[in-house]
């Protein structure tokens, strides 16, 4: 694997699948693969799970981990031909070049404004680091796409499925924030690539990008879509068509004990409980949110060793 920025990168999906599971059992099997080399992570915006998980992956394998919060105390130009003359002090031609020398592996978090869906899908600031950068760049989640979210999902509904094509619904939830369409659209694009029968379900109007859902069945009748269920992952996205607004706050479709059913609950975490879903379904034993968030150790760790095996 040369790099780690759309789920695309991945070669082989059930391979990739298997081996992070079988890492599960054995995670120090290959620490001495990322002996003397360094994974070095950007932060333009807050993580906990990303953060601790990806960082606990590189270890597993030996590396050792630099992180840098850039959020607040660097900012960066991404513009070509800009005159330098306001808040911005170094040019992300240099920068990347410069944290190349220092890095064998660069990681990079950078979320959508929200504001400018052209500039947003236009991913400046994980492609400027593709384009710049002499190493191998992994997406902890750009405007668009969180890759390593969607590998951990693949990996969880793997471990967990006992049937061969499982029913999957991605059903949308209220929140009170305009949240990217990032998770959605690289869940959707993944389950895409394994043997389940997808269904998405949300309120007219928050319809993801047509060449992201493509064929998938769109349903708004959310008990329908929901019925025989075997994984229900629940996430919230503002409106693509109106791009970052909220369009409904409808508490209707809050996920609980009774739409759930037998069905497993997924979802990426953070949760707000009794907005996006209510406690009796969180605290339950069908939810899998816990595992779930375990496996994002490992989904980075596969991603991490394929890179490392390549370099």
């Amino acid at each position: 694997m040369k790099k780690y920025t759309n789920i695309k990168d991945i070669g082989n999906l059930k391979e990739t699948i298997k081996e992070a599971i079988l890492l599960k059992a054995n995670p120090f099997q290959f620490s001495d693969l990322g002996k003397n080399k360094t994974l070095v992570m950007l932060f333009f915006n807050s993580s906990l799970r990303t953060r601790l998980s990806t960082e606990k992956a590189a270890k597993n394998l030996g590396m050792d981990v630099v992180i840098l919060n850039v959020n607040d105390a660097w900012n960066l130009e991404f513009e070509d031909g800009t005159v330098m003359n306001a808040n911005t002090s170094e040019h992300i031609k240099e920068a990347a070049q410069v944290i190349s020398q220092y890095a064998d592996v660069i990681a990079v978090r950078a979320f959508p404004g929200l504001l400018d869906k052209q500039k947003d899908e236009s991913e400046f600031v994980i492609n400027s680091f593709i384009k710049y950068a002499t190493v191998p760049i992994v997406n902890m989640e750009s405007a668009t796409a969180h890759p390593l979210q969607a590998l951990t999902d693949a990996i969880t509904i793997s471990e967990l499925t006992k049937k061969v094509k499982p029913k999957v619904v991605l059903s949308w939830a209220p929140h009170p924030k305009a949240l990217p369409q990032a998770v959605a659209n690289s869940f959707v694009g993944m389950m895409q690539n394994m043997d389940v029968n997808l269904i998405i379900t949300h309120p007219e109007g928050y319809e993801l990008r047509q060449e992201i859902t493509k064929n998938t069945p769109i349903n708004y009748n959310q008990e329908d879509a929901l019925k025989d269920a075997d994984f229900i992952y629940v996430k919230n996205w503002s409106s693509y068509s109106d791009y970052g607004k909220i369009l409904s706050q409808d508490k209707n479709w809050m996920m609980t004990k009774a739409k759930l059913g037998q069905a497993k609950f997924m979802h990426c975490l953070p949760v707000r409980r009794n907005v996006v879903v209510e406690d009796a379904v969180l605290d339950g034993d069908n939810s899998v949110v816990i595992k779930q968030a375990n496996n994002r150790t490992f989904a980075a760790q596969i991603v991490l060793k394929q890179i490392l095996e390549d370099l």
